[in-house]
């Protein structure tokens, strides 16, 4: 199992903590983790497209002219598909982009995501985040002990505190989210990741396959058949 130095705020080390290897030190699957990422943004797109049809556009719907002996060709309203200002065939209708992925598929991603960071060395285990003001530039300061040199931040926390909260949502390229709102599509996005001690065991336990013993159920005894008469 792989066993991660855990900081303090000060950029210190404060202790160990040992990781699931079925989670942080799984194979990387990228087929998992490119059809969790189309799921993502697919659900994330707004669908609000629209275009008027025949019935929607301006225009009278009388028959300009008549049927035959004009020479022109037949037209029954000024409204047509054919015609300019005429309404839009098979156009966009408002719709929702979001589908569904099996759960097995979104853990596999997860493990991958998770298990790439600690490969790269780009996770960095906190204790915990006690910030004792929720002023952006303090959060700024303590990020840069941790970690400078990356541009983007991925921090994750069981139950964010509110000045951890109002003080990050302020900081460009930096995002927070609760362990149970993690995305893979977040961990790819963004170059760092963050975590403190509790979210770090929270996952390792969380992402695990639960191992249940099966219990052997035995056959109901048979009754005998009653003697016929």
């Amino acid at each position: 199992m792989p066993v991660v130095d855990v900081l303090n705020l000060e950029g210190g080390k404060v202790g160990q903590v040992t990781l699931a290897d079925e989670v942080f030190a799984a194979r990387v699957n990228p087929t998992l983790l490119h059809e969790t990422v189309r799921n993502y943004l697919a659900g994330q797109r707004a669908g609000t497209h629209k275009t008027k049809d025949k019935s929607e556009v301006s225009g009278a719907g009388r028959k300009l002219w008549r049927q035959k002996g004009t020479g022109r060709a037949r037209i029954g309203s000024i409204r047509s598909p054919l015609w300019r200002h005429g309404g839009t065939v098979h156009g966009p209708r408002p719709r929702s982009y979001a589908y569904r992925i099996p759960k097995k598929v979104l853990v596999g991603a997860l493990r991958s995501a998770l298990s790439s960071k600690l490969a790269e060395q780009k996770l960095t285990v906190v204790d915990e985040w006690t910030l004792e003001t929720h002023k952006t530039k303090a959060l700024r300061q303590t990020l840069t002990r941790l970690d400078g040199a990356s541009r983007t931040i991925l921090m994750v926390e069981t139950m964010p505190a509110d000045n951890l909260t109002k003080a990050s949502r302020n900081l460009a390229g930096v995002k927070l989210v609760t362990t149970t709102m993690l995305q893979p599509y977040d961990l790819l996005r963004h170059d760092r990741l963050l975590l403190t001690r509790a979210a770090a065991e929270k996952l390792s336990r969380g992402l695990s396959s639960a191992k249940t013993k099966m219990v052997e159920i035995q056959p109901a005894p048979k009754t005998k058949d009653r003697a016929k008469d």
